[in-house]
């Protein structure tokens, strides 16, 4: 079943994170007024954590989100909790996690989109109790730009799975990427920023595992357009526990950390967990504002005795941790960032960009900010962090599914293009070349670097080259190449193979295929036409 504005009374938006996750929703009759959820069984926040624990078979969900980080151990060495499973979005970037090998990570997602959505439809439930969840509600999934069409195409099987859509193919799931619902909500701070249309902003979201960055024009009517190619860097805040451990790894030596990874695994982060809480969230990069942070083992017998056994902790039960460690795990991700900020900066029109804005858990940093700002301060004229960073692309994802119109370009990080074939010319790759004296050639459709109109159409016409031909390859193609010529050059890759069949006993000259791209905000729609026969053949693909 179609969506259309006249079925929907309520937009929900998920975001779904590498460490932590949160959701947020809106009526239509008061889209002034955006609730995001605070409260998660007990405990409060505007996020809870990605993660999830089964039992020891991984046949039944024991806990979710806050309720299944690591407890502090009651007794000394006893860690008899079943290991949580964390970093599972890591998966759709082509990263691996910690996973059991009876585990597979599709299923973890639609387990823990299951929980989350179950918690969703009880509020939405509660709040509008003749509501029809799936007929009434669109969700709207935030996702990051490194996600590729297979993540995409994941993502909706596992909210399918996890009973978030009926269908689906449901077009009451929309996705938009991170960034882009982060700078519609920013808008909500034009006053303070004194933006005006035609000003240029750069969005930088600092999440938990990605960060990613998009400049902006802001437009008449609080619309907004794309104005360079995303970027994102693998420098969010979740890399500084990975660093901390690595530190831990220094201090304990490398085999300690080790067995704790395989043999105590909830002692070991509960550890980070204590860190982050005590030191890594209060960070300010001021020496004068930190405490040395002790590392009490006292209580884990079993991490001591493995330390010892290689020469660490011989005169003492406890790690020190220093202004300048702490720094050193802060600044290689910064400075990350800080050349992801250059990047943007130099593909503006004019070099300069009006706002910086930034938005995301890590945002949050006292001692980001401060860097960034120091860096920035003389080229760009306002450096802004809205309140509540953590949130922004929650709430940006509910106004976009209350005004889908409000993202008007998108600029293309890739081209776009089919399989054609035109007469064989003198130099064509032999490879490439027909039988019949023609060569297969890469026929660009949208190139990359170039504004697009969300939702624009590109239409082209094709025909059949022979009467014996039964079929027409549309296979999609992708690449970074700005001189593609054929589907075998260097950098060009097959994004997704498509034929479509044709009727028999035809006059192939009177066949005509109308061939069409739809650029919607995350999602290309391929449509495929027979202008004779009326028939339709349609797949989505993801920009990235």
């Amino acid at each position: 079943m179609a969506s259309s504005k006249q079925d929907i009374e309520v937009v929900v938006a998920i975001d779904f994170g590498t460490v932590s996750s949160g959701y947020a929703y809106a009526n239509k009759s008061n889209p002034g007024e955006i609730t995001v959820e605070n409260k998660w069984d007990g405990f409060k926040g505007y996020k809870t954590p990605t993660i999830i624990k089964y039992d020891e078979s991984y046949s039944s969900i024991i806990s979710w989100g806050f309720s299944a980080l690591p407890e502090k151990p009651r007794k000394k060495g006893n860690d008899n909790q079943s290991k949580p499973i964390e970093l599972f979005k890591l998966f759709l970037f082509k990263e691996k996690s910690f996973l059991p090998d009876n585990l597979d990570y599709k299923r973890v997602i639609s387990d823990y989109l299951r929980k989350l959505g179950e918690m969703i439809k009880g509020k939405v439930n509660n709040i509008w109790s003749s509501l029809n969840f799936y007929s009434q509600v669109l969700i709207v999934l935030t996702v990051p730009v490194e996600f590729d069409d297979d993540a995409i195409a994941i993502m909706r099987d596992c909210a399918f799975n996890a009973n978030l859509i009926k269908e689906r193919d449901s077009r009451y799931l929309l996705f938009i990427t991170e960034p882009a619902a982060a700078a519609i909500h920013c808008l909500n701070s034009l006053e303070k920023n004194k933006l005006k249309p035609g000003d240029s902003f750069i969005v930088v979201d600092c999440g938990g595992g990605a960060v990613n960055l998009t400049s902006h024009k802001l437009l008449e009517d609080n619309k907004i357009s794309e104005l360079t190619e995303s970027t994102s860097g693998n420098c969010g805040s979740s890399l500084i526990d990975k660093k901390f451990v690595e530190f831990l790894g220094r201090k304990l030596g490398s085999s300690t950390i080790e067995s704790l990874e395989k043999n105590h695994y909830n002692i070991l982060q509960y550890i980070v967990q204590e860190f982050c809480k005590d030191v890594k969230f209060l960070f300010t990069g001021q020496k004068s504002e930190f405490q040395r942070y002790e590392v009490v083992l006292k209580n884990y017998p079993s991490i001591l005795e493995e330390a010892r056994k290689q020469g660490f902790l011989k005169e003492s039960d406890s790690v020190w941790v220093e202004f300048s460690d702490v720094r050193g795990m802060f600044d290689p991700l910064i400075n990350k960032i800080i050349d992801l900020i250059k990047g943007q900066l130099a593909q503006q029109p004019n070099k300069k960009s009006s706002v910086i804005m930034l938005v995301g858990g890590f945002s949050e940093s006292k001692y980001l900010q401060d860097r960034i700002i120091k860096e920035f301060n003389k080229t760009v004229s306002d450096i802004s962090v809205p309140l509540q960073p953590m949130i922004a692309a929650v709430k940006g994802g509910v106004q976009y599914g209350l005004r889908t119109d409000m993202r008007v370009h998108t600029v293309l990080r890739r081209t776009y293009g089919t399989d054609a074939i035109r007469k064989s010319l003198p130099g064509d790759p032999p490879s490439q070349i027909l039988p019949n004296g023609y060569t297969i050639i890469f026929d660009p459709l949208a190139e990359r670097g170039k504004p697009i109109l969300v939702n624009e159409k590109v239409v082209r016409v094709f025909k059949p080259h022979s009467m014996m031909q039964r079929s027409i390859s549309f296979d999609l193609y992708v690449t970074k190449a700005l001189n593609a010529k054929f589907c075998n050059d260097p950098g060009v890759s097959l994004l997704r193979p498509w034929e479509i069949e044709l009727p028999e006993n035809d006059n192939y000259e009177d066949v005509t295929i109308l061939f069409t791209l739809t650029f919607g905000a995350v999602e290309i729609l391929a449509t495929a036409e027979n202008q004779k026969t009326g028939e339709k053949y349609q797949v989505k693909v993801k920009y990235d």
